[in-house]
């Protein structure tokens, strides 16, 4: 095993990991797959077999929009049942997001849902970061683009009646959102919209000066 500090890779890769079954014990909105599998141990040799659900997505993208210029940012709110028992309830401010079908690029995703989230079209898309929200239990991956746009009276309602969309488009002053974020409040509490916002706190000032060169 490395003593490099500075190597951040883990001991072990997918080849260490034995998938001995898996079937789909449910396939409705989402997808449940049940597998049984062992692992490599860091001690060496072979774990005993095991059973895990997985709770299976794919690729989402999120959008944070903002308003250097303004200096304002817009969020979506809309009906959450994961956040059912939510002490705020279940209406949760989040990014534009949007599942990754067959065939789409990120930025054709995160164009698509600013569209139908936002009503809007945008130009240039900046890269944040991608991460696994709960690697414990699903394989969704999340990517994260921060969009420029004029965000001024752009306030509305939105969404796939299709879909059982609800969505309301709100737009804040920056800083209201930034001090939200640093809170102990639970106004922005899912790890998409603190990301991004926590992002635009540390890069802002590079969006802001290529605003002004524009």
């Amino acid at each position: 095993m490395s003593s490099d500090k500075t190597d951040l890779k883990p001991q072990f890769t997918r080849g260490a990991v034995d998938i001995l079954s898996r079937k789909t014990v449910y396939d409705g909105f989402f997808k449940m797959h049940k597998l049984r599998l062992r692992h490599r141990l860091y001690r060496g040799g072979w774990g005993g077999e095991m059973e895990r659900e997985l709770f299976v997505r794919g690729h989402a993208v999120g959008v944070l929009l903002f308003d250097p210029e303004h200096q304002l940012v817009a969020l979506i709110e809309q009906f959450r049942i994961g956040a059912l028992e939510r002490e705020a309830g279940p209406w949760c401010l989040e990014v534009v997001a949007g599942m990754v079908e067959e065939g789409e690029s990120l930025e054709d995703v995160a164009r698509r849902e600013l569209q139908e989230e936002a009503g809007l079209e945008v130009q240039e898309l900046h890269f944040i970061r991608s991460y696994l929200p709960s690697p414990g239990g699903t394989c969704e991956r999340m990517h994260l683009f921060c969009a420029c746009a004029d965000l001024r009276g752009i306030e509305g309602h939105f969404g796939l009646a299709e879909e059982h969309e609800d969505i309301r488009l709100r737009v804040f002053p920056l800083e209201t959102v930034l001090a939200a974020v640093n809170s102990a409040d639970d106004a922005i509490d899912n790890a998409a919209s603190i990301i991004s916002l926590q992002w635009l706190q540390l890069n802002r000032s590079r969006l802001e000066t290529g605003a002004t060169r524009g």
